[in-house]
């Protein structure tokens, strides 16, 4: 016996729900450095914020829609985990990203209340339906469209160390499941964002694997420079060692010149301290020689 179209909707579905879930816990080495340095230091919270009000849209979008338990219960796990990921993010945050992200999480609760209460009293039926789910397939544009400014940096540094590929393949399948779920059940608001989550996912992974090694080949020039300058700098550092036996015996020099030029001077060969690069002269017999000038 085949499935139906509802069985088959119902798998695309649930396998979305635990892809997502895996998705949604993505984060979670990013707070644990957070934890561990007790910063937010090279974080933003923009991603969590924009993913709690994506989840808060297709929650509302599915209740009001017959039969959408799946999106119900993704999206109810998706606003649980970013509300603990932003509470986190707070507590670790600088009083100035502290600020910022209130106003943000301001403007997002704002947003979808207007939104609520919008569609709620000015549209009835199966067209505050229509009005939610156009409001939701164009965040979830908006959202699938992010991704290009990543895309844009693995091209320019052609190194893919933004990129990791685990993360980029789940939310590429992830795109396939919703796509085919939305397709299914005849949801075009579900179905034609998740192609283009498709695109850009397989985009991602191409990429990746044009310059997986290129990194790999950076990092070994970066070592074969490393060589270079260090023996640069070994032979400096001999050719050093030989200066100061020329400057010491210009410097005796100079005191026999001076001897001769007044006789009265005693020719004292000055004491030179060797240190590495630093001559050091003794100062009493400089002023010795400095008071032998003096008095004549």
């Amino acid at each position: 016996m085949g499935f139906s179209v509802e069985n088959l909707a119902f798998v695309f579905g649930l396998l979305g729900n635990v892809i997502s879930f895996f998705v949604f816990l993505s984060p979670l080495p990013t707070f644990y450095k957070i934890y561990k340095k007790k910063s937010t230091e090279g974080f933003q919270s923009v991603p969590y914020v924009v993913a709690l009000f994506s989840a808060m849209l297709l929650m509302y979008y599915a209740f009001l829609k017959s039969n959408a338990t799946l999106l119900i219960t993704i999206n109810s796990f998706g606003c649980f985990i970013e509300t603990i990921y932003i509470g986190l993010y707070l507590f670790y945050a600088s009083k100035k990203i502290k600020v910022q992200t209130s106003k943000l999480l301001a403007l997002m609760s704002c947003g979808f209340g207007l939104i609520v209460l919008l569609t709620h009293f000015l549209a009835k039926g199966s067209t505050c339906l229509r009005i939610v789910g156009w409001i939701c397939l164009v965040f979830s544009v908006s959202v699938f469209v992010a991704p290009l400014g990543i895309v844009k940096r693995v091209i320019q540094t052609k190194s893919v160390e933004f990129m990791p590929f685990s993360l980029t393949l789940s939310l590429t399948l992830n795109a396939v499941m919703w796509f085919f779920y939305g397709l299914l059940i005849k949801d075009f608001n579900i179905a034609i964002p998740n192609v283009l989550g498709f695109i850009f996912g397989i985009i991602q992974m191409v990429l990746y694997l044009m310059y997986k090694n290129t990194k790999k080949v950076v990092e070994e020039q970066k070592v074969a420079i490393d060589e270079v300058e260090i023996n640069q700098v070994r032979v400096l550092k001999e050719e050093a060692e030989k200066l100061p036996e020329v400057l010491v015996e210009q410097v005796i020099d100079v005191v026999k010149l001076s001897a001769m030029v007044c006789p009265e001077i005693v020719p004292l060969v000055p004491n030179i301290i060797l240190n590495e690069m630093d001559i050091v002269i003794d100062h009493g017999i400089v002023e010795e020689l400095n008071g032998v000038v003096k008095a004549k």
